[in-house]
């Protein structure tokens, strides 16, 4: 066999790739174009062997044939936030394996530019497809799009006719997260995250299974344990957590709706000369990796990113190279809930 080239763009074949991968030309081609099953194993190779040779797949005439750039757009809020910053670890090699480049832009949850986006005028648009996740926006402003761009809708929104909608389930996983606390024996649950103004959907959400799980628990909640806060900051949890600490019966344990804010709070607990979780346990949500890495360890539901990413690029690319306006999809990814020192302890 010739020896495999290592190239830094351009150059290599979908044969060298094989090579290297050490997996058949059949194999490597039904990965790029996402038409056939093949197992995480098998895939995870051939994309390692992809990013290692700089390979692109033969893409270009093809776009330039169907007028299209050869990228599509991923929009998210904040680029700051570690969620969105895994998640799009996910989304590039994806689309790269694909011949795609990603353009990434950030709207800061301001909803006339998450609109604008959305808003084709002819000929305008240097991306062939969206992958969305919008904050600002609510369901009907989704509904009022051009629905001629290949549209996927990352978050808390429904799957309507023309795009798709791709998420957890965050009511469960909500429920998991509080059932898990007052399983323990916590019975002063406090929720930290809510939002009531009319973009909230994934707090309002976090809510609802908040109190689901109280529910089935026979646990009534206490409506002042509930905190609003803005956003899903290490800010917000801190200050919604020196709140609560102000209180003369502060709770005996703490669902945040983000990691993040579980982080502020656990830093609000600790000023306080009190232990996590001997007398306030702790749990986040989204599994970000320094959560692994905190003292104490943090619990949370963690939800699986990768075949969010790769369920993403597939379907707006589905989109993208079919044309045609297809029934939107609602698709769900995995959650499960990891506990560690923050609820469990050492």
């Amino acid at each position: 066999m010739p020896p495999v080239r290592r190239l830094d763009g351009g150059g290599a074949t979908l044969r060298d790739v094989a090579a290297l991968a050490g997996v058949s030309p059949r194999t490597v081609s039904n990965v790029v174009g996402g038409y056939a099953a093949v197992t995480p194993a098998t895939r995870a190779k051939v994309e390692a062997a992809i990013a290692e040779l700089g390979y692109r797949p033969n893409v270009l005439a093809r776009n330039l044939a169907y007028g299209r750039t050869g990228q599509i757009a991923v929009v998210v809020p904040y680029l700051d936030t570690p969620y969105f910053a895994e998640l799009l670890q996910a989304i590039i090699p994806r689309a790269r394996a694909r011949g795609y480049d990603v353009l990434i832009d950030q709207t800061d949850g301001d909803a006339d530019h998450e609109r604008a986006l959305l808003a084709r005028a002819a000929g305008s648009f240097r991306y062939d497809g969206l992958i969305l996740s919008p904050l600002g926006l609510v369901q009907e402003d989704l509904a009022e799009r051009d629905p001629t761009l290949p549209l996927v809708v990352l978050g808390e929104r429904r799957a309507e006719p023309g795009f798709d909608h791709i998420g957890i389930d965050d009511v469960a996983a909500a429920r998991d997260a509080t059932a898990h606390l007052l399983g323990l024996g916590r019975r002063r649950v406090a929720a930290i995250g809510e939002q009531r103004d009319r973009e909230g959907v994934a707090a309002r959400l976090r809510t609802q299974g908040y109190r689901q799980a109280h529910a089935e628990a026979g646990v009534e909640v206490d409506e002042s344990l509930v905190v609003p806060r803005p956003r899903f900051n290490r800010r917000d949890g801190y200050e919604g957590m020196v709140q609560l600490l102000e209180r003369d019966d502060p709770p005996d344990a703490v669902f945040g709706y983000s990691d993040l804010v579980a982080q502020g709070a656990v830093r609000a607990i600790l000023e306080r000369g009190l232990r996590v979780p001997e007398d306030i346990a702790v749990i986040g949500y989204d599994d970000i990796d320094e959560g692994r890495y905190s003292t104490p360890t943090l619990s949370t539901i963690s939800q699986d990113r990768g075949s969010l990413g790769t369920l993403a690029v597939d379907r707006i690319l589905a989109r993208v190279e079919s044309g045609a306006q297809v029934p939107g999809q609602e698709l769900l990814v995995e959650h499960r809930l990891v506990a560690r020192e923050s609820t469990l302890g050492r």
